[in-house]
């Protein structure tokens, strides 16, 4: 398959690129950053230029497009909701208009987020709950997603759109809580600390993680055949940031770890558990998570360690 990936720098879209490749695809990596993860053919592009995304998909004439491209922090959605909506929605036109002009016959992989469900009634929460976002992160997605439906409806463009729940793994910005937990544990592992204080927002929130690798492996699955409608990518099981500090300790042992809550970090309109059923993506394509969270968390402990050496590389050479 011939495939266009929107957010092919980012995190999952990194992983996305080498899992398409890995596979044979023909990737085209589209990305401010004009960089191609793992190989494939690399287009700078900035999709709030309509233009530039235009000649972008004409370009590319892809046969499967996954869009990942987004500023997808809800943390940083609260400091600049304009931005953020402006954006995400901006983008989502601009693509869905170039597809629908110039690769009408693409299978359209469209990532959304769980964040659209807002605080559910019921869980884990399926794919056919009422959607009531909580925060401007998640407005914007919900945005897109309504646009994909219009395109789908009026222009028959064939479009699945998958809403993934919490995921992480090595390669993550610290920005998201299981990487700034594992930062810290690396930055305390490197320092030959005997005690370390790992610092979080509420630690009673509960969110369901799925290692990024098998994340990338179902958006995979969702492009092939003739899928239709909304998936949920998850786990069914949630992690209150409690238990991952306390998972942290068992892997940092033998430092004793302190956890600490700093009220900064502690948003007042908070979803406090958020899993989802993942039994209609299994159902229809045999997926299921095959990476612990256990595993997640060592490998991305070792990742940031890794990284942290390679940042302090130049300077021990001085």
């Amino acid at each position: 398959m011939r495939a266009l990936i929107t957010g092919a720098s980012g995190f999952a879209g990194t992983w996305l690129c080498r899992e398409c490749l890995t596979a044979g695809d023909e990737v085209i990596a589209l990305s401010r950053s004009g960089v191609a993860p793992g190989g494939g053919r690399a287009l700078a592009v900035d999709l709030e230029d309509e233009g530039a995304v235009t000649h972008a998909v004409r370009e590319a004439a892809p046969e499967v497009v996954y869009h990942l491209a987004a500023l997808s922090s809800v943390g940083r959605s609260w400091e600049a909701p304009a931005r953020t909506l402006r954006e995400n929605v901006g983008a989502a036109a601009n693509l869905l208009e170039a597809l629908r002009l110039h690769a009408p016959g693409a299978r359209i992989v469209w990532v959304s987020t769980c964040e659209v469900y807002g605080d559910p009634t019921r869980l884990p929460v399926a794919e056919d709950a009422p959607v009531a976002p909580a925060n401007p992160y998640a407005v914007s997605k919900l945005c897109g997603e309504q646009l994909c439906e219009v395109y789908r409806a009026a222009y028959g463009l064939e479009i699945v759109r998958a809403r993934p729940f919490s995921h992480s793994g090595p390669g993550q910005r610290p920005i998201f809580l299981l990487s700034s937990l594992t930062r810290q544990a690396a930055e305390g592992r490197r320092a030959g600390v005997r005690e370390l204080r790992i610092v979080t927002g509420n630690p009673d929130t509960r969110r369901d993680f799925t290692d990024v690798r098998d994340i990338v492996r179902a958006y995979r699955l969702l492009a092939t055949g003739r899928r239709r409608g909304i998936y949920n990518v998850s786990t069914g099981e949630s992690i209150s940031a409690g238990d991952q500090v306390r998972l942290l300790a068992e892997l940092l042992a033998p430092i004793a770890v302190e956890h600490v809550v700093d009220p900064n970090r502690v948003r007042a309109h908070e979803v406090m558990d958020l899993r989802g059923d993942r039994s209609r993506l299994t159902a229809d394509t045999g997926w299921e998570p095959t990476i612990p969270f256990r595993q997640t968390m060592a490998e991305t402990i070792d990742w940031w360690e890794r990284e942290l050496d390679a940042e302090t590389q130049p300077a021990r050479g001085r």
